[in-house]
């Protein structure tokens, strides 16, 4: 995969997490993953989430690692 390619994937996470917080404030929805707002700003202004994170993003949220990070399938797992 093109390092072009990588960075269009990546590009799009941003929004999905946004959209996977919906109308939730990024302090309520940090301190629901127990996590720093200032992460939450961080990753939906286009730094990359760190592993923990997402791990605990799909855990809590019930996400689909492979939605969230490649827009493939359903946004929540088992649905």
């Amino acid at each position: 995969m093109s390092s072009a390619a990588v960075k269009r994937i990546k590009k799009k996470i941003p929004e999905r997490l946004a959209e996977i917080r919906g109308d939730r404030s990024q302090r309520r929805f940090a301190r629901e993953l127990g996590v720093f707002q200032q992460n939450i700003n961080r990753y939906e202004n286009g730094t990359t989430p760190h592993t923990d994170f997402l791990i605990t993003l799909s855990i809590k949220e019930n996400i689909s690692i492979d939605w969230l990070l490649f827009g493939k399938g359903r946004m929540r797992k088992g649905r």
